[in-house]
């Protein structure tokens, strides 16, 4: 069934609704693969594509948007579920939202084309399976979705280059690399700012260490409005941003004043979501620890103690002070089984659902493919709007 809302003279807005489907897991526990509408109605009100003056006709209540995404290089692990999944998770029902798997931004640095192919159709299948349900939120690929790449050059056009050469990530990974470092991470910033730009959201999830992007991304939507909208409806919002909750930064297990990452060369320095119970158990029985007696929160000489005890609140769902009832007075000996047992029955539904998904890739390439096309629908919008305030033609020009 095909509806129709008039937002404006020039432009009709469709919904396409699309009959749900189920799929059985083992036990018999039934999930939702409903098709994903082209434009919801709480997009229509949130957007900024309603011309001055005009309303829509439907009243729904206004969600405010967001945007975020995951690199699909090397394994997922805790720090990307606790500090960004799982809250898009616990928070999709408050938002508008668009979630993609950000393979573009992976190229930056040298690929494995068969790793990371594999990469995408892993983290997407993660998405759903920590319980990103695609009739709330548009599930997608970077990739795509054509207009990243292409709203990346123009406003690659539009920065001074020392604005990126400021950028604390690039001075830190030009160092590493020297002269071997790739453009792509001088311009990386500007692919973030493209990401979040082309889908017009009022807030963006980010973590202490990506407010600088952030920044980036608004003196930009700044800039560009300045210089080529001065006559005309502005291009870009200007985001805010969504701070993590607090205890969301996951350390790593061999370092707790670094965060947990994909790139770390020591493979025990991370839980990653698909590890076997066995594994997890091994990581944490060799994590790093010390020799204090106890074990307490936000002491800046036991960086690996706050990090194990924020682990543990995560996967228990607890509070500070019941888990420091609980296990203050405990030996490293008795509190590491006991992060163990807690980690891999947390995990357990994830990894089960995860299977699932990977085994029935119809349900996986319709997610993505409904959430694309979604996704390019709002993105082509501003792209166009970007195109004409600089004067870049299109093909409806010449006909």
């Amino acid at each position: 069934m095909r509806t129709s809302l008039r937002t404006s003279p020039a432009r009709v807005v469709r919904t396409q609704a699309v009959a749900p489907r189920a799929w059985l897991r083992k036990g018999g526990q039934q999930r939702g693969r409903a098709g994903m509408t082209s434009m919801s109605a709480s997009e229509v009100a949130s957007s900024t594509d309603v011309a001055p003056g005009k309303e829509t006709s439907l009243k729904v209540p206004v969600k405010k948007r967001i945007v975020s995404g995951v690199q699909p290089t090397g394994n997922l692990h805790f720090g990307n579920y606790l500090g960004a999944i799982k809250q898009w998770v616990d928070n999709q029902d408050k938002y508008d939202n668009f979630f993609f798997v950000v393979d573009l931004h992976a190229i930056t640095v040298p690929q494995d084309p068969k790793n990371l192919k594999a990469g995408v159709i892993n983290a997407a299948a993660t998405y759903l399976a920590a319980g990103i349900d695609p009739e709330k939120s548009k599930v997608f690929v970077q990739s795509h979705v054509g207009a990243h790449a292409e709203l990346t050059w123009l406003l690659t056009c539009a920065t001074p280059i020392n604005w990126l050469e400021k950028m604390i990530q690039f001075k830190e990974k030009k160092t590493k690399q020297g002269e071997n470092v790739g453009t792509g991470l001088l311009t990386y910033p500007v692919l973030m700012a493209s990401d979040i730009l082309l889908y017009r959201p009022d807030l963006v999830p980010v973590g202490e260490d990506q407010r600088q992007h952030l920044e980036l991304t608004r003196d930009l939507a700044r800039r560009f409005n300045d210089q080529f909208c001065k006559r005309r409806r502005k291009t870009f919002k200007d985001p805010q941003a969504l701070i993590v909750k607090e205890g969301a930064r996951v350390m790593s297990l061999t370092d707790g004043t670094s965060k947990m990452s994909k790139s770390d060369p020591v493979e025990g320095s991370r839980i990653n979501l698909t590890d076997s119970p066995d594994v997890i158990a091994k990581k944490l029985r060799r994590c790093k620890t010390d020799m204090h007696q106890g074990l307490e929160w936000d002491n800046p000489d036991r960086p690996e103690c706050t990090n194990l005890l924020t682990i543990y609140q995560a996967v228990t769902g607890k509070t500070r002070e019941e888990v420091s009832l609980e296990v203050g007075d405990m030996s490293w000996g008795t509190f590491k089984p006991l992060l163990a047992d807690a980690t891999v029955e947390h995990l357990r539904p994830l990894q089960a659902r995860y299977k699932d998904i990977l085994e029935d890739r119809s349900y996986l390439n319709k997610v993505l493919r409904d959430g694309a096309e979604a996704a390019d629908e709002v993105a082509s919008e501003t792209l166009g709007w970007a195109k004409e305030a600089m004067g870049i033609s299109s093909l409806k020009d010449f006909q």
